[in-house]
């Protein structure tokens, strides 16, 4: 679709070169910094944002977790 202007509109979701990626975090605790959170949060997101698939080795605690519910939201 194109505006008034005849640029392509952009959509919510940006696609990527990449079809999916492979995440290693902790999965004990939370880290040490509020900020470690954060990032984990806002790169599931992203990925989400991106329609990039996520690829990581299980778990639902700490960081990694937090990744792969933010992911799937």
């Amino acid at each position: 679709m194109e505006d008034e202007e005849g640029r392509r509109e952009t959509t919510k979701k940006h696609s990527s070169r990449f079809k999916s990626i492979c995440v290693f975090c902790g999965s004990s605790n939370y880290g040490k910094k509020a900020s470690y959170q954060d990032a984990s949060i806002d790169l599931g997101k992203e990925l989400v944002t991106r329609n990039i698939d996520l690829v990581y080795g299980g778990g639902s605690i700490g960081l990694m977790g937090l990744v792969s519910v933010s992911s799937c939201s």
